[in-house]
């Protein structure tokens, strides 16, 4: 059975994560976690939840507890403080956190040097079948079909395009031969003028309490062709993250994603 701590256990993504690790039986919560000074503090992880107690408080101290895993649905940098304390005492880390700048992304791929390391925007299984997808679609389309990304999340989601959307569209670009950075539109206002051959568009919708949709649009000329995919649960994500804390311990040192969780890497 693995062993498995929660950071950022008190947030929205976090208790969910706490729910599929108590209704899993092949993982153990080991430890639920947040920072210095947050109210929930010594708050039992299975009363936060609205469970039986568990016997394990909330606490700030990695340290203070053995597990074979640790799942970060928090912020950058919240992840990137875990990373270090991963990085020295050896665990596997399985990262769910978005909105990393590139010097940030390039300390978590630095660690995966030394610890296996899973690093996905998206944890369910579902998204990840849409990226190889749209890889393919983008191979065989080519750049007579304009790309068109449009995403939405909940109000209170701090990053935009999210991480998904930019992976989207990094397996689009790749489809075609592409880097994103180089065939990115992110703003449109104004006079913009006609579009760019060969470019790959992002729209973000903020609102309510959407969960996470994703579309990717190929339109070319007479027809079009959408690809989507709705969450209508968080439990997909934390479902996901379940079976990468599982994966991962027994791996060696590296960068993986849920491609590689899922087997699907190579398909």
């Amino acid at each position: 059975m693995t062993r498995v701590a929660i950071h950022g256990a008190a947030g929205r993504m976090g208790r969910n994560l706490l729910e599929a690790c108590i209704d899993d039986p092949a993982v153990e919560l080991a430890a639920a976690l947040e920072d210095v000074g947050h109210p929930t503090l010594g708050e039992d992880a299975g009363v936060l939840i609205g469970r039986a107690p568990l016997g394990i408080p909330v606490s700030s101290d990695p340290s203070a507890s053995e597990f074979d895993a640790v799942v970060d649905f928090t912020r950058p940098e919240g992840a990137l403080a875990l990373v270090e304390h991963c990085r020295t005492a050896g665990t596997p880390m399985v990262i769910g956190t978005t909105g990393f700048t590139p010097p940030q992304r390039a300390r978590v791929a630095a660690a995966a040097n030394e610890i296996p390391l899973v690093l996905a925007p998206n944890m369910g299984v579902g998204v990840n079948l849409l990226l190889g997808l749209v890889e393919r679609a983008a191979r065989a389309l080519g750049d007579e079909y304009d790309v068109e990304i449009i995403e939405a999340h909940h109000r209170h989601k701090v990053d935009a395009p999210s991480g998904t959307a930019l992976q989207l569209g990094e397996m689009a670009a790749a489809g075609r031969g592409h880097r994103l950075e180089d065939r990115s539109v992110f703003n449109r206002q104004g006079h913009t003028g006609e579009r760019a051959r060969g470019t790959i568009g992002f729209s973000t919708v903020r609102g309510g309490d959407i969960v996470g949709e994703h579309t990717v649009l190929f339109a070319g000329s007479g027809e079009r062709i959408e690809l989507t995919h709705r969450a209508s649960s968080r439990m997909v994500f934390a479902q996901g993250a379940m079976r990468a804390a599982i994966w991962l311990p027994q791996q060696p040192p590296g960068l993986y994603d849920m491609g590689d969780v899922l087997g699907l890497s190579d398909t």
